[in-house]
């Protein structure tokens, strides 16, 4: 369907090695993108670019760290030179070392988690725009969390941080709407990821969110890459600012109580 085709786009997926950013990246490949996959380690993303490839898609890997400026700068670059153009970022890259209460977080976890989570997709975010903006528009798709919405008990911290991460989609989707950019995020819910596996695989924890889950079923990456997909097809042309969730209906059952 052309509405869904990106064929002669290129596109960039951080923290793209296994999970959701995987799972994106290959969809988009199979879409007809050009992607750009990036992680802190070269050698893991090779093996995705190389499943890209072998499916018959284009795709390039690159090794940054977006809790560094200058890595997100020479990975635009880099890509910038191999491919000629950025038409969709997803900034998934991300990182919790702490799970607890809220105030049992030292310094050092708060600075670490946002400055992946929040300020890696704000360095990202400054190095493609300008570029997004000369060549006529662009797609931001950031991945943020239900828990950027409502609290979950023991992920305070990198709910602080998914919450500024909305607020940032927001903000971006008003200031660079007149460059025909537009800026989304997806809030999954419990996926079921090597990221997330101490929520989907401990029971005293599984259980009572299945219990609260309408589809009474965690999700696959593939149910988030689904909507990536949309968020980076012309099909979303007129769609900026909002904030998609992907969690089987928890955060609507927990809000109804």
């Amino acid at each position: 369907m052309h509405e869904f085709s990106l064929q002669n786009k290129v596109a960039l997926v951080t923290g793209a090695s296994r999970g959701i950013g995987r799972a994106i990246a290959l969809r988009l490949a199979r879409a007809g993108a050009q992607v750009a996959v990036c992680s802190r380690k070269l050698e893991n993303v090779q093996s995705v670019a190389a499943e890209i490839e072998s499916a018959g898609g284009k795709s390039l890997a690159v090794q940054a760290h977006v809790g560094r400026a200058e890595d997100v700068m020479a990975l635009v670059a880099q890509v910038l030179k191999a491919c000629g153009r950025v038409d969709v970022v997803v900034n998934n890259a991300a990182t919790n070392p702490h799970f607890g209460p809220l105030l049992t977080a030292d310094d050092g976890q708060w600075m670490k988690i946002l400055d992946t989570n929040v300020m890696g997709a704000v360095r990202v975010c400054r190095a493609v725009a300008p570029h997004m903006e000369k060549q006529g528009g662009g797609k931001i798709i950031n991945l943020t969390s239900i828990a950027g919405l409502r609290p979950a008990a023991g992920m305070g911290v990198y709910g602080v941080s998914k919450a500024a991460l909305i607020m940032l989609t927001q903000t971006l989707a008003r200031e660079l709407g007149r460059a025909n950019i537009q800026v989304n995020a997806i809030a999954p819910g419990v996926i079921k990821t090597h990221f997330s596996e101490v929520l989907w695989q401990t029971p005293q924890i599984a259980e009572p969110i299945l219990s609260r889950t309408p589809l009474g079923k965690f999700g696959e990456p593939e149910d988030v890459a689904g909507l990536a997909l949309f968020l980076a097809s012309p099909a979303s042309d007129y769609v900026t600012g909002g904030v998609f969730v992907v969690d089987g209906g928890l955060n609507v059952a927990s809000a109804m109580g």
